[in-house]
């Protein structure tokens, strides 16, 4: 092994939990509650009915927790609070994928004597579970589930690309979604055993060395690059350590990689009903894969940061050692906690913030690292995720694709069976599920061009993409989406146009309104001159077209398309 330069790390830098001073605010609530019970028969002081957030966070806090605001959302929120609201999202029923059967390979053969004429769209290809997605996307009331697997999809990247098999990419996708308020290293150890994992990242019989055969060291090297600990040594603000020349510190070398290349070594997939199992099970998605001890190397292994594996373990606690190794490892906090930020709230976050999540993915007040919910809760909780108006022009996000789309047809109660979003995020270069490689739709690390800040989004915004970004909305907005008539059950996709219809007689008032529901008002007075200009240029004697116009041209600006 090649010697590794010492760690240099200024006081400064040095790892640690991050202490954290008290939030006097979440004890309001409570506080309130025990000194009403104390007068039950007092009235109530009017300050005690006011709202407990403004409009413009609230409506902040729905665009980082949901698919997109709604006004019923916003007041609901307002009512109850930043902590309230994740309490009951915490809480809310978890949506369900639907469960497609098994499908063999070879689809030729199986779809020749299928009496589905769609067999091969509907068994051998993601559209189906596509189209789940953003019906719950638009619909189901778990929304911040939903929005953290999300974001866990494209951390812990599997893709229809190579794992084309609906039945199977639907149960990994539903993994997420169950596990998505749990603990990493439980959810991790899941992700591991999935069989779609297996096959995309060749851990599926993947078998100990014999002779000059050595194992694969493809998801040995994935789940520290990209799952856990990433490539360079970080300081817990997620800046990358320096040596004494100031060069970045590997986190793992080439043996490492081999090392847990041996550790995954012996798991094939899990057996078919009414076969026998073997070394080399079929492919099957049905459930985990499974241990296969003689295929197992059992030689001790030096992992992470010198941690011998023992020799003569069984595969089992080889496994469980693996995955504490790595969730144990300093980096895994900021490496997780950054990503998440910047999928939920901001894509540049500062060091400061992502101290203080990471600080808390550390140790969630309990001694528990790697608990999720603690962690999404600062993050969402945290001073740089709250407020009305953040000035700061470094802050925020372009609105990926999904996201784009999502809050646009929520805004307008928008009924889908999720078809035309489908088609339309393939356009966008974002395809549900169905990223080009292991490294998702856009890279964390990625810079905005023309600035030295983190924007990772912008790696999709390109000539092409911006151009259909207005073509979905003019369709959305002006089209008509019917059916699909190959889908049994389609009912197209029909915005609703009633609410904004109604204020169309008031300019004033239907730009206020997308002004606070899309905007948390933020939009600049000049858009808002621009917008009332527009309006006028419709006839008063068709609403429609005039909340229709104002419409379009909110949700196509730049100023909505970068979420601040």
């Amino acid at each position: 092994m090649q010697a590794v330069p010492a760690k240099v790390v200024p006081l400064r830098q040095k790892r640690g939990l991050v202490s954290r001073p008290p939030n006097n605010s979440r004890m309001a609530g409570p506080l309130l509650a025990a000194v009403l019970c104390l007068v039950p028969l007092t009235p109530l002081p009017t300050w005690a009915a006011a709202p407990l957030l403004s409009q413009a966070d609230a409506t902040r806090l729905l665009e980082q927790t949901t698919f997109g605001p709604t006004d019923a959302l916003v007041a609901h929120v307002q009512a109850v609070g930043v902590q309230g609201w994740l309490n009951e999202q915490f809480a809310a029923p978890e949506s369900q994928y639907p469960v497609f059967p098994y499908a063999p390979p070879g689809p030729t053969t199986f779809c020749a004597t299928n009496s589905n004429p769609n067999c091969l769209r509907d068994n051998y290809s993601l559209f189906l579970l596509q189209n789940a997605f953003f019906v719950n996307a638009l619909t189901h009331p778990d929304q911040l589930r939903q929005r953290v697997a999300f974001a866990l999809s494209q951390i812990l990247v599997t893709s229809g690309v190579e794992v084309n098999f609906v039945y199977g990419m639907a149960r990994y996708e539903q993994l997420l979604l169950d596990n998505a308020f749990g603990n990493y290293q439980d959810l991790l150890t899941q992700v591991t055993l999935s069989p779609v994992m297996g096959d995309y990242l060749n851990m599926v019989n993947n078998d100990k060395p014999q002779g000059t055969s050595e194992p694969n060291e493809n998801y040995g090297r994935e789940v520290m690059q990209l799952f856990s600990v990433g490539v360079w040594e970080l300081n817990p603000d997620g800046s990358q350590m320096l040596d004494a020349q100031g060069a970045p510190i590997p986190t793992y070398s080439q043996q490492t990689v081999a090392a847990f290349a041996t550790v995954f070594t012996g798991w094939t997939y899990p057996p078919l009903a009414g076969t026998p199992p073997a070394n080399h099970n079929p492919k099957n998605f049905l459930g985990n894969m499974v241990g296969v001890p003689a295929e197992h190397d059992t030689s001790a292994k030096t992992l992470l940061d010198g941690a011998v594996d023992p020799a003569g373990q069984s595969m089992s606690n080889d496994l469980s050692f693996a995955m504490q190794n790595l969730i144990q490892h300093p980096n895994v906090g900021p490496f997780i906690s950054k990503q998440l930020i910047q999928k939920l709230v901001t894509g540049n976050p500062s060091p400061a913030y992502v101290q203080r999540v990471s600080a808390v993915f550390d140790n969630d007040g309990a001694g528990v690292k790697g608990n999720l919910k603690a962690v999404i809760t600062a993050i969402l909780t945290d001073p740089e995720a709250r407020g009305d108006v953040k000035s700061d022009p470094n802050y925020g996000k372009l609105r990926e694709p999904v996201l784009f789309m999502t809050a646009a047809a929520r805004a307008l109660g928008t009924a889908s069976d999720g078809v035309f979003f489908m088609q339309q995020a393939s356009n966008l270069s974002q395809d549900v599920f169905d990223a080009d490689s292991v490294f998702n739709f856009y890279p964390p690390t990625y810079i905005a061009p023309g600035t030295d800040l983190l924007g990772p989004e912008f790696a999709l915004a390109n000539a092409s993409t911006a151009i259909n970004r207005y073509n979905f909305a003019n369709t959305l907005v002006f089209g008509t989406i019917p059916p699909l008539a190959t889908l049994p059950g389609a009912t197209g996709t029909q915005p609703s146009w009633a609410t904004l219809q109604s204020l169309a007689a008031n300019p004033a008032g239907l730009v206020a309104e997308l002004n606070n529901l899309l905007m948390h008002g933020t939009m600049p007075a000049a858009m808002q001159t621009t917008l009332l200009s527009a309006i006028a240029t419709v006839p008063a004697s068709d609403p429609l077209t005039r909340a229709q116009t104002a419409f379009y041209l909110t949700i196509t600006s730049p100023e909505y398309q970068v979420e601040r």
